[in-house]
């Protein structure tokens, strides 16, 4: 009797696990087989998902310098700039849906046309299909609640710039290439590889059921042609930028408002450590917000301060006197006499303001901004020793700044021959050149002499907890600390006799303005109303803390940077002053 009972339970228990074998085996053959494109489909949606691939990519943060009295050189502190954020998103399996009923119900919760959503969930060839995306939690929970099959909401990791416009050409913005999220423009472009790591983190928020999956159907499916996404877990390394938040945000403050006034097409304004090279500010306008980057145009994503050039004008004269001084060809009390114009060949060219002054010092040619001055300067040094300082200073190559997609600006004019070009050259026209390689000069001027290399990154923070800093690079010496400090003497003169809007009581200041036609493509000039407006200076001038550049771009009813920008110069340099605590350099 016994031997019945046990050889009925023996029985019980075969059957039981051959009902559970023939149901795995059964559960198996449908995700493989039957369900094997549904499954694949829908994995590969969520491993290319662009959104997915951002775990493990590395924060970007801004710097914060603000001095405080028990921390004179800065707090040290950092703000975030770019991280990754979790969103709740929707996305159907419309082989499922029942779209009639889903399209009416989630017109009410997503406020969209049920319309709309009738004709995406009609499309019932789609077995992965994002619907919406930063769902609130009110409507992710609305949706969850209705149970409607075919609707999942799940959630997925975005690159999140919590500052939304703020040094959006500095950092750029993480787009996609084919399915593979990957860093596009500034320095989401230029250290992509350091901020994904060399692996990506693709593990699956919120659906991780169908990463279980994976190691059971890459052994069970026979299809090899769609072999499924490895899983890797690497994450990338942060970015502590030179950029720092205050300033950058005072710069866009001011440069905003400097556009509005002026009707202007455009600007660019720019900081620097002439010291270090360290880029503190860097904006221009008009930019974008990278949350939502596939709203603009490519056209915003350029960076005018190291992608596009212009001719600087009356700025570059500091250049040409500068070689001309550092040469011997000059002292900042040579004379000459201005007559009004220089004749060259078929060419005549003029002061500004078309009026002779007479007998002027080198000092005199920067504070009247004399054309004739600068060409007679240029003349004293010759013309292959000013092509080698212009070369010196950073001009017509690439300064090597850690943005992508830099240019090298446009001296080709020099080497055709043409004494007019030199002529043209000198006071800053028929040459072209990036905002940033105009601050970098006029930065080895308030530096002694010393071009630093321009960067963006004070330092990479590893995931191991390691930090590599960067350390400034001299990239040259285009001229002496001696002519460093006449060209300083004589540039606060420019601003102490002329731009009275740009004086600070207590500090000496020293810049330069330009004021330059732009350049029409078909040859020569656009009218006079277009014009190109810079002004670069640099306080205190003779230990320099900062060296600031503004560029606008053709304004509108004002015909000078003289008058144009030396207001909104005084008022950056005053920030500045009061930011960093420097004290008084004059009584």
């Amino acid at each position: 009797m016994s031997y019945k009972t046990n050889d009925g339970r023996v029985a019980f228990f075969i059957i039981v696990l051959l009902a559970l074998t023939g149901l795995i085996i059964y559960r198996l053959f449908n995700l493989t087989q039957i369900r094997h494109e549904e499954i694949t489909q829908l994995v590969k949606g969520q491993y290319n998902n662009p959104d997915s691939l951002l775990v493990g990519r590395g924060n970007i943060y801004f710097s914060d310098y603000s001095a405080t009295p028990s921390s004179p050189l800065g707090t040290g502190e950092k703000k975030i700039a770019a991280t990754n954020k979790s969103f709740s998103y929707l996305y159907s399996n419309n082989s499922r849906v029942n779209s009639a009923s889903a399209a009416a119900k989630l017109s009410l919760i997503l406020g969209r046309e049920e319309f709309e959503l009738k004709s995406l969930l009609d499309q019932k060839e789609k077995s992965y299909l994002v619907i919406a995306r930063n769902l609130t939690v009110e409507q992710s929970d609305k949706i969850k609640a209705l149970k409607e099959a075919g609707l999942t909401v799940a959630s997925e990791v975005v690159r999140f710039y919590s500052n939304k416009t703020l040094a959006s050409h500095v950092l750029g913005f993480v787009g996609f290439d084919g399915n593979r999220r990957v860093g596009q423009y500034g320095v989401e472009f230029s250290y992509d590889n350091i901020l994904n790591g060399d692996r990506r983190t693709q593990e699956l928020l919120g659906n991780r059921t169908y990463s279980k999956l994976i190691s059971g159907l890459r052994f069970w499916s026979k299809n090899k042609k769609e072999p499924l996404p490895e899983t890797e877990t690497q994450e990338g390394d942060d970015l502590v930028l030179t950029i720092d938040f205050n300033i950058q945000s005072m710069a866009e403050i001011k440069l905003d408002a400097l556009i509005k006034k002026w009707s202007a097409a455009g600007g660019s304004i720019i900081v620097q450590d002439p010291l270090t090279g360290a880029i503190l500010a860097m904006v221009s306008s008009p930019s974008f917000d990278p949350n939502n980057y596939a709203n603009y145009k490519l056209s915003h994503f350029i960076n005018p301060s190291v992608q596009e050039v212009f001719e600087p004008g009356s700025s570059f004269k500091t250049i040409t006197m500068a070689g001309a001084l550092d040469s011997g060809a000059v002292r900042p009390d040579t004379t000459y006499n201005d007559t009004g114009e220089v004749k060259e060949g078929r060419y005549t060219i003029r002061n500004f303001n078309e009026k002779a002054n007479g007998i002027q010092t080198m000092r005199q040619v920067l504070e009247h901004s004399l054309n004739t001055g600068a060409i007679f300067a240029q003349g004293r040094t010759g013309d292959d020793k000013f092509l080698n300082y212009v070369v010196g200073f950073g001009f017509g190559q690439k300064s090597g700044v850690d943005l992508g997609g830099e240019v090298s600006g446009n001296i080709a004019n020099l080497y055709s021959g043409r004494k007019i070009n030199f002529l043209t050259a000198s006071f800053g026209q028929g040459i072209a050149v990036t905002p940033l390689q105009l601050i970098n000069a006029y930065s080895a001027v308030a530096n002694n002499g010393k071009l630093m290399k321009p960067y963006i990154v004070k330092e990479i923070i590893k995931s191991d907890g390691s930090v590599i800093k960067t350390e400034p690079i001299v990239l040259g010496a285009p001229i002496s600390d001696k002519t460093s400090a006449q060209l300083k003497s004589m540039l606060v003169d420019v601003v102490d006799r002329g731009f009275d809007r740009a004086r600070i009581k207590g500090y000496d200041v020293a810049g330069k303005t330009g004021t330059a036609q732009i350049p029409d493509p078909s040859g020569g000039y656009l009218d006079n109303n277009r014009f190109v407006h810079d002004f670069v200076g640099f306080a205190p001038a003779y230990s320099p803390r900062f060296v600031v550049l503004i560029k606008m771009d053709k304004p509108q009813g004002i015909k000078f940077a003289a008058d144009s920008l030396s207001p909104v110069f005084g008022e950056i340099a005053r920030y500045l002053i009061r930011y960093f605590n420097i004290p008084p350099t004059r009584q």
